[in-house]
């Protein structure tokens, strides 16, 4: 096992892959203490968390044996977002708020210079406490929260935002967009400062 510390996440996903059993839990000696802290944090609920956690390494397992994993040296970027994809199912099917629709058309929004700004809305999400930026954007349809974790959470530029999920990066911007009014939108209703200055 000592031997296995000193390689790399990716190189442990191959020797995982190739029938090393001892690799895999060293990866998941490695990184089960955050992620399981990152589920808790986002649930607030400990069973609920320690469900989404097994949930997230049988996927991960999967993944893995079925090839799926493209080696990158982002291994825990890739089981967080495994695991924030569970958490987003848990809550949707929990709640079906009417929210801002991707597709609306709105080109006053869309052509706002100001808010077209990738540094300027994210200046808005960082403003905001961890806390609160929780709540409300695990309340979002998928294809917004995607956006709202991956630039928050994983620090990826719109570039490698739009590369990651086949998209072009007006998309991925635009999501953004519609991100940020259903979240304004539901921190009024729940009475959370999210305020564009």
């Amino acid at each position: 096992m000592g031997f296995h510390n000193h390689l790399t996440d990716d190189e442990l996903v191959k020797m995982y892959a190739n029938g090393d059993n001892e690799a895999f839990d060293s990866l998941l000696n490695r990184y089960k203490s955050k992620l399981y802290s990152y589920i808790l944090y986002t649930v607030h609920d400990e069973d609920t968390a320690n469900d989404i956690f097994q949930e997230t390494f049988v996927k991960v397992i999967l993944s893995i044996q079925s090839k799926h994993y493209a080696p990158s040296g982002k291994f825990y970027a890739w089981i967080t977002r495994i695991a924030h994809n569970m958490i987003m199912d848990f809550y949707r099917q929990k709640n079906n708020e009417n929210m801002v629709s991707d597709d609306a058309e709105n080109g006053q929004i869309l052509n706002n210079e100001r808010l077209s700004d990738p540094s300027y809305e994210m200046q808005q999400v960082y403003e905001q406490s961890l806390s609160d930026v929780v709540v409300l954007y695990k309340m979002l349809p998928k294809a917004q929260s995607e956006i709202v974790f991956m630039r928050f959470y994983q620090d990826m530029s719109f570039k490698e935002i739009a590369e990651e999920l086949g998209i072009s990066i007006n998309t991925a911007l635009g999501r953004m967009r519609y991100a940020i009014i259903n979240m304004k939108r539901i921190a009024a209703e729940k009475n959370i400062s999210f305020e564009m200055k």
